[in-house]
């Protein structure tokens, strides 16, 4: 049997500050918050018995907070008593997930309102084709050394052969 393209549901950010987290996001890219911050314990309540087969034993407990973006991807934003920052938040020769994409038209704009927020942009704006189509991309960092970048254009239309 072929198999069927699944949807992405959502992505999950360590954080060291829940609060500053949530704004950021929500007052940066509009982002819905779907529920505020709150803690979760390392219980025998159903959330605690997941999140017990998730992270093992070994914590009491955490705090989290849930956005959605306009096309209905989950943001869960996680803060652990424990929080470290990596020595290099970009690893991106290792295995495992080093970024992700939120799509902008107004580039320029959303990269000055990362800054003005305590992000970061890590390289000028470029563009994939030059002179023949306008799509740029650019990678930048949340407040708190999460790398995303950003495009202008779908996925599919950067991608795809002669589509404009």
């Amino acid at each position: 049997m072929q198999p069927y393209p699944r949807t992405f549901s959502h992505i999950g950010l360590s954080v060291p500050d829940l609060e500053r987290a949530v704004k950021f996001y929500k007052e940066v890219f509009g982002w819905y918050v779907i529920m505020e911050p709150s803690e979760v314990q390392n219980d025998d309540s159903p959330i605690g018995q997941m999140c017990r087969d998730v992270f093992g034993d070994d914590w009491e407990r955490f705090r989290i907070a849930h956005l959605s973006t306009g096309d209905k991807i989950g943001i869960e934003l996680f803060e652990f008593p424990e929080n470290e920052q990596p020595e290099n938040n970009f690893e991106y020769w290792k295995t495992g997930i080093f970024h992700f994409c939120v799509q902008d038209p107004d580039i320029e704009g959303i990269v000055e309102k990362i800054k003005e927020y305590g992000g970061k942009q890590r390289m000028p704006i470029r563009e994939y084709y030059p002179d023949e189509k306008p799509f740029k991309m650019v990678y930048v960092e949340d407040p708190f050394g999460n790398i995303f970048e950003i495009y202008t254009h779908s996925y599919e239309l950067t991608y795809s052969a002669g589509a404009y």
